[in-house]
């Protein structure tokens, strides 16, 4: 039996997993924060390739946009706040459940950083990928590998699946079409 969920089960398992995305988020930042105390400590050495390292992100993607005051904190948080809305709407009216996962996991880590800015005015960044003094990533947090991780799900499926042309669409169509 080749079952397929409807557009309705898939946008609410796109919604749970955001949910849980924003949740695992801010509670591995909450372990940053309080039982680790790595703001206090500065710098946690856990193998050679990764530590965990207190950095405040006052800015979006690679330092873009740095909010260095009360009035650009507030228009980032507004204007993240703009994004997550579109996908959010955009998982609404979206009937594919590979593409809602993709929105879900920008959806869930915009949330958890956009919380961030407006809670403490940064976002809280820990998770330090590094080979010697090499560094293939800026120090991220959990929303940003899902944000990360999300744009490049939307982006494979948006090359992979190419639209057929509409000639051949509607041969298929006449094709299956019942004769008279």
């Amino acid at each position: 039996m080749n079952r397929t969920l409807s557009p309705k089960r898939a946008r609410l398992i796109g919604l749970a997993l955001a949910g849980l995305v924003f949740a695992v988020d801010q509670w591995v930042k909450w372990l940053m924060l309080v039982p680790l105390r790595l703001r206090d400590v500065g710098l946690i050495e856990l193998i050679p390739i990764f530590d965990l390292r207190w950095t405040e992100n006052y800015g979006v993607s690679l330092g873009m946009l740095t909010a260095d005051s009360s009035t650009s904190r507030w228009l980032l948080v507004a204007m993240t706040g703009a994004i997550a809305l579109v996908v959010l709407v955009w998982i609404l009216r979206e009937k594919v459940l590979s593409d809602i996962i993709g929105l879900a996991l920008v959806l869930g880590g915009a949330l958890g950083n956009i919380r961030d800015r407006a809670a403490f005015g940064f976002v809280i960044d820990y998770a330090d990928l590094h080979f010697g003094t090499f560094r293939p990533f800026l120090i991220f947090n959990i929303a940003d590998a899902a944000i990360t991780i999300g744009v490049l799900i939307i982006l494979a499926r948006s090359l992979l699946s190419r639209e057929k042309p509409e000639a051949a669409t509607a041969q298929n169509a006449a094709d299956a079409a019942p004769e008279s």
